[in-house]
């Protein structure tokens, strides 16, 4: 069974939960397009949901109703689709909720704040019915989809390297995280590997370290070799205190193949030159909506035809097991095969799991692997 399409052909009309940094980004983008009415926001803090309604109406969208309870505000302005922009850990009860109240999520990253509770959504979606997508926004950039063209271009690839050197000053949670990094930024280059190459990761071996002049808590800098299908090597190597010459925030990207190599600053154009000197051309894509607005137009295009988007959240959790075994490994020193990280997380899903349908759906799976690989509208029931 596929997921549900909408069944008219007006603006969807989205209600929006969570309005605070993140939700007023979203608030703008979805007042800026076309293709969505905003018809509500919900905020468990009464004044941050009316600061984003102000928002709203100066941006000219008009005046919107606001609430507390997302139960409530469903069955006073009967929306088509929820959009969470909450934080982590209340990714998955919102969007539980709101899958189960017969509506489809668009969701801010990470899909959950685990990947145990990842799994839990995805199951949630199959017993629905219901399309989840995840937002990995960064994957909305005409350049990346120039590099992964370029990069199809050079036959087998060897390593993919990736460095990133920002110096942000945050303050707030970011500062007393045990993995500042990991956690809040790596999510955005380890998702794009796998959208790069097409192919998932193995394995990985990291480092974690904090350098003696880092403002974090937690370790800022962290290295780390992925091990993908074939046997492609993913590098990463990334610091959120290096301060001087930065990178791009998309980073700074090299693709090593056996016909050349691929290069990518993370602001300008890619370019690729063949082994034997000569420059590889490929014509860049047409331009598409970049970003946010990328996420939410391939939302809503899912949302009419039915088609599995990217994020959707079977392919999106095994971004977030790359985080999660990267963790893992820099706590123990170890390598540490991403299947064994997504095989523990379905027995503490299971576990946890408070809902019975959902229980089921995730005992019944052959196999983690197999039931992410397969699209939800295959598996749905």
């Amino acid at each position: 069974m596929r997921h549900r399409t909408l069944d008219h052909d007006g603006p969807v009309r989205i209600l929006q939960v969570g309005a605070g940094g993140m939700g007023q980004a979203w608030l703008r983008n979805v007042v800026a397009s076309a293709d969505v009415e905003l018809v509500g926001i919900v905020d468990l803090v009464p004044e941050t949901a009316r600061a984003g309604a102000e928002l709203v109406a100066a941006a000219g969208g008009g005046t919107v109703p606001t609430g507390a309870v997302l139960a409530d505000m469903v069955r006073e302005v009967r929306p088509d689709a929820v959009l969470d922009v909450t934080i982590p850990r209340a990714h998955h009860p919102v969007t539980t909720e709101a899958l189960f109240l017969g509506l489809p999520v668009l969701g801010e990253k990470p899909v959950a704040a685990s990947v145990a509770e990842g799994l839990s959504l995805a199951a949630a979606a199959e017993c629905t019915g219901e399309l989840f997508m995840v937002s990995q926004s960064r994957r909305y950039n005409d350049h990346l989809t120039h590099l992964r063209a370029l990069t199809a271009e050079l036959g087998d690839v060897g390593v993919v390297t990736h460095t990133f050197a920002k110096a942000p000053h945050f303050g707030g949670f970011r500062d007393v995280m045990d993995h500042p990094l990991l956690l809040d930024m790596a999510i955005h280059p380890f998702d794009a590997v796998r959208a790069l190459l097409g192919r998932d990761p193995v394995s990985v071996y990291c480092e974690a370290f904090n350098p003696s002049w880092s403002w974090y808590r937690g370790d800022a800098a962290a290295s780390a070799v992925f091990s993908f299908e074939d046997g492609v090597r993913f590098v990463y190597s990334g610091s959120w205190c290096a301060a001087g010459a930065e990178t791009s925030w998309n980073g700074d990207w090299r693709v090593s193949a056996a016909g050349g190599t691929a290069l990518w600053d993370g602001d300008a154009a890619p370019s690729a030159e063949r082994a034997d000197g000569s420059p590889l051309v490929v014509d860049p894509p047409t331009s598409t909506p970049a970003e946010i607005a990328g996420s939410l137009a391939e939302f809503v295009t899912a949302l009419r035809t039915g088609r599995r988007p990217q994020g959707e959240v079977h392919e999106n959790v095994v971004s977030l097991a790359m985080v999660e075994a990267a963790v893992e490994s820099a706590a123990t020193g170890l390598p540490v095969r991403i299947d064994d990280v997504l095989g523990r997380a379905l027995t503490t899903a299971i576990a946890d799991e408070q809902r019975d349908d959902v229980r089921e759906r995730l005992r019944s799976w052959p196999s983690v692997r197999e039931a992410l690989a397969a699209p939800a509208a295959e598996v749905a029931s």
